[in-house]
């Protein structure tokens, strides 16, 4: 099987790198950005999907049979859809060059749980309530995908909260915070959150691939595991980088800490906890992940093993956020 990755580089796109290299499939990364494991390099094309006729050369050229779009901008600090031109105008060059090869039999186009957040379980695939600007960028990746007319089969993932292996951001937020004991977390509040650990999502994504058509095609899925009790996931992470258990506090005093935090990034300054985390940290937002199950069965790493092979990652590349050895 031959792949074409965009963002191949980026934490889901590594770890995806990672099972085709095990699988033998022959693959290129086309990604701005050079891989995060540098036994990934020989595969890399630097390419900025804004650039057309950059991406159309290496799509003709290398002739791919399935594409995997991953490629974006994915935080949230944006206030102005411009800030996403990469989600939208990149997302058109990247249809614009699928619908330009016919070699092309399916694509993964990958959008995010956060088109309808924080509004209740979403009553079908057109139901949009975007949370952040980055969410209403990836609603307009959804409506560019289903009226691009591609010639191959197209299939939509919105990953939820996703965790895991060479993610670029919880060594320097939530995985430093708990390391270094300074994570609290609010009592009374029995939260259930959608996580999924980064190599489940590879095995969806696979799974993708490999059903047949009418199963997939024109079809979203949310990618991830089953909604859990939010403690139970820093319970889980605590234990195997401090040897035990999160303290928990009242909420309220966690909502203090969070208001004192939003001073102190107005003056730049980090601080663990921000009303932003608070609201994450005390709302239930479970997504429906009944249809990816029937399809493609349950997820073959559990809860404590993604934690078991985190947690052995961080010990190579952030020691000093692992106190249990």
């Amino acid at each position: 099987m031959k792949f074409l990755v965009t963002g191949g580089s980026g934490f889901i796109g590594t770890n995806l790198i990672e099972e085709l290299l095990v699988q033998g499939h022959e693959f290129i990364n086309v990604d701005i950005a050079s891989p995060r494991n540098d036994a990934h390099a020989s595969c890399w094309k630097e390419i900025d999907i804004l650039d057309l006729d950059g991406l159309l050369a290496v799509f003709k050229e290398f002739k791919p049979e399935f594409v995997v779009h991953l490629a974006a901008r994915t935080d949230t600090d944006g206030t102005h859809l411009d800030e996403y031109v990469a989600n939208t105008k990149g997302t058109e060059n990247v249809l614009a060059a699928i619908r330009a090869v016919d070699s092309i039999q399916r694509t993964i186009i990958t959008s995010t749980q956060f088109v309808n957040q924080y509004s209740g379980v979403p009553k079908d695939d057109f139901d949009f309530a975007p949370h952040t600007v980055y969410g209403e960028s990836k609603v307009i990746n959804e409506q560019m995908t289903r009226q691009a007319n591609l010639k191959c089969a197209w299939t939509i993932i919105r990953p939820t909260n996703i965790w895991g292996p060479w993610h670029s951001r919880y060594p320097h937020e939530f995985w430093r915070v708990l390391g270094r004991g300074l994570y609290f977390h609010p009592s009374d509040k029995n939260v259930v959150r959608s996580y999924g650990y980064v190599k489940n999502v590879v095995h969806q994504i696979m799974k993708i691939f490999e059903e047949d058509l009418g199963l997939v095609s024109m079809q979203v899925f949310y990618v991830g595991d089953d909604p859990i009790e939010l403690i139970d996931w820093v319970n889980g992470f605590s234990i195997r980088q401090t040897g035990k258990e999160v303290r928990v506090i009242p909420v309220s005093a966690v909502r203090i800490m969070a208001l004192f935090g939003d001073v102190m990034a107005l003056l730049r300054i980090r601080f663990p906890i921000t009303s932003s985390r608070f609201k994450s940290m005390t709302t239930s937002n479970g997504v429906p992940m009944d249809k990816t199950t029937k399809a493609f069965g349950f997820s073959p790493y559990t809860l404590e093993r993604g934690i078991e092979e985190t947690v052995e990652w961080l010990k190579i590349y952030y020691p000093n956020l692992v106190r249990v050895k």
